[in-house]
């Protein structure tokens, strides 16, 4: 059974992001994980004073958030019924990235699907500070749905890549798994530099490529372009349902996510995003 994590802060984008992921493993047996992470509203001294438990804070907002976990769980079941998915709720007195990361290895996450902006998003920022740390940090693929994305079978995936990454099945599983299950096409996009491939691009490139074997794939190069302005364009021309990434030190993910960058390098995100950690 596939284990699919939904932090969720009942907003719009986050309700969004977890029936996109109803849709999107609607004939695989799914827990959904239900996540809601809290902190009361009290200044820090005051509560630090006391535990939570003699303050009775704890129990109030747990109380609530379980209420409001409980409530969202009915609406997705009577709105979206589907014999194979479960729902399990947790509400936590933590920050979402620390409880992220502890389920996702406490109960074997296999994919985080969430909204790219929370009840407080801005339209400036590419992602939300959550969604961003969530990327960077956890062990397992993160979906990210833009606010207020209609879902869309993922029926052409786009790939872009360096060839600098010794591609692994492991590390590709869920792109491999949602290209089976939807028949999807895996474009691959490679934008140069305008420097031949090195011996170590070729091998990769070569090893990935026989790992999409069984699958519809095409590779497409694009000459002499920025990777953001390569992959803009790519969208301009070709209808594409979901951008999967591979995050790794090596790759401009790690510029897309600092806040003052995200302005300049401009990348048109209208589609989900997946990131994929890769294995240390």
């Amino acid at each position: 059974m596939k284990r699919v994590l939904l932090p969720t802060d009942f907003s719009e984008n986050a309700y969004n992001a977890i029936r996109y992921a109803q849709e999107l493993y609607k004939d695989e047996s799914c827990l959904f994980y239900l996540l809601h992470t809290y902190s009361p509203p009290i200044y820090y001294v005051e509560y630090a004073s006391f535990s939570s438990e003699q303050i009775g804070l704890d129990d109030f907002y747990h109380a609530k958030a379980m209420e409001q976990l409980e409530e969202l769980k009915q609406n997705l079941e009577n709105s979206f019924k589907n014999p194979l998915h479960q729902f399990q709720l947790k509400a936590a007195f933590n920050t979402l990235m620390d409880e992220v990361l502890e389920m996702v290895e406490n109960v074997n996450i296999s994919v985080i699907v969430m909204g790219t902006k929370g009840a407080t998003g801005t339209k400036e920022l590419l992602f939300g500070s959550n969604t961003v740390h969530v990327i960077k940090k956890a062990k397992c693929p993160v979906i990210a749905v833009p606010d207020g994305f209609a879902y869309e079978t993922p029926k052409e995936i786009l790939f872009p890549t360096d060839y600098e990454i010794s591609y692994k099945t492991k590390a590709l599983k869920e792109l491999l798994y949602l290209a089976n299950e939807h028949i999807s096409r895996i474009d691959v996009l490679h934008v140069a530099t305008g420097h031949p491939l090195t011996d170590l691009q070729i091998a990769n490139r070569e090893r990935l490529e026989n790992l999409l074997k069984p699958f519809a794939h095409v590779f497409h190069d694009m000459p002499n372009n920025e990777v953001i302005n390569g992959i803009n364009e790519f969208q301009l021309k070709n209808k594409i349902n979901l951008l999967v990434m591979v995050m790794n030190k090596h790759t401009f993910l790690e510029r897309l996510f600092l806040k003052p960058v995200i302005k300049k390098i401009g990348l048109n995100l209208h589609i989900p995003f997946m990131v994929i950690p890769y294995p240390d």
